[in-house]
């Protein structure tokens, strides 16, 4: 071949190259594809709708910048390692699992998937590629029993729960803690559902509590059924996740709320920036993790400054809702005086404070 014949040749195939570089999109170039798996249906209230609302701030926030999607009434087990698994099949490159029950599968899916970003809500098992968050729910909950404290006639809550894992059974004991800071003789029934969204089975739990004495209830489950059966029976109640006053316009006292959207919008911009990495993020009031909705009408003013008060002090770190001495329910000291729980304690609550009424479940 001689030399000119050569280096055409040459510039053909270093212009064909070129031509298919230009054609490629370039890298970066393509949105984020961020997926949410939600244990619930999304609605206008709840643990999901919450969830649901941090999804469309992140889309807002980042819009062009990242592409999100969310599965809704993904049952925890199979069904949900089934949908994780389709997410990154497709290329999701950040994928929140929104439920403790989600965790087994998002641990396994992740090890078939180590370039992708796994975000696990309320659980305790992590790797490489799989960060945990949750949030300081107990503290909204301390600032709620105080209110419930103040409010009640019966000196008797009512709690529906879902099951009890530390996350519920802080919550429980939190609230009775509150109640108690201001009224001592209030007591705390307790009724477990053994599901995270059952209306039906919710509901009943209420009229229960209600025909056991109760008049404030509240909830540890996903729907609305606590707040509305509370409306329907003219009995107070404390909202849990949202603010659902839209449910009980009169009888809502206040709400414990959590928010998502901050954490999901700092977690996507780690992700585009390449400097993203495992970490367990627990937020709480400091942080704008959870906060408490409006106080109804009726809770008179020097409660509210009470209530006010304690969460600054919450927030300052002069006080803390497991700061001792605490009792659990058989009289036994758990939390010596000048003594708080720590993080990895207060992660493995197994036991009922003074207060509560019923055994804890096996």
């Amino acid at each position: 071949m001689s030399k000119s014949r050569f280096l055409t040749t040459l510039s053909l195939l270093a212009a064909a190259v070129l031509g298919l570089v230009a054609s490629l999109p370039a890298m970066g170039d393509e949105p984020l594809k961020v997926g949410f798996l939600y244990v619930s249906p999304v609605s206008d209230a709840g643990w999901t709708h919450q969830h649901e609302v941090g999804r469309q701030q992140l889309q807002k926030a980042l819009d062009g910048k990242v592409q999100t999607k969310y599965v809704e009434n993904v049952p925890e087990g199979g069904e949900a390692e089934r949908v994780i698994r389709q997410f990154a099949s497709d290329g999701y490159g950040l994928i929140f699992t929104t439920s403790f029950g989600y965790m087994n599968p998002t641990i396994k899916v992740a090890k078939q998937f180590p370039n992708v970003v796994f975000e696990h809500a309320t659980g305790y098992k992590s790797a490489k590629n799989v960060g945990t968050y949750s949030a300081r729910f107990y503290q909204a909950r301390y600032l709620t029993g105080i209110v419930a404290g103040r409010m009640t006639k019966s000196n008797i809550a009512g709690y529906v729960a879902a099951f009890p894992i530390p996350e519920v059974l802080r919550g429980i004991d939190a609230f009775t803690l509150g109640m108690r800071s201001v009224n001592p003789k209030a007591q705390v029934k307790v009724i477990w559902t053994s599901s995270w969204f059952d209306p039906g089975r919710e509901s009943e739990a209420a009229n229960v509590l209600i025909s056991q004495g109760a008049d404030v209830l509240t909830h540890h489950t996903d729907s609305t059924a606590v707040v509305q059966t509370a409306e329907d029976k003219g009995v107070w109640s404390v909202a849990y996740h949202s603010d659902m006053s839209k449910y009980g316009p009169k009888t809502q006292l206040t709400a414990a709320t959590h928010h998502w959207g901050d954490f999901y919008i700092k977690i996507a911009k780690e992700v585009l920036n390449g400097n993203w990495k495992s970490e367990n993020v627990w937020g709480g009031l400091k942080e704008g993790m959870v906060d408490i909705a409006p106080l109804n009408p009726a809770v008179p003013d020097s409660v509210a400054k009470e209530v006010q008060a304690k969460k600054q002090a919450i927030i300052d770190g002069s006080f803390h809702p497991f700061q001792g001495p605490i009792k659990n329910q058989d009289g036994e000291i758990v939390v010596p005086e000048g003594k708080s729980l720590t993080d990895e304690e207060l992660e493995k609550v197994q036991w009922y404070v003074e207060g509560v009424v019923g055994k804890l479940p096996k």
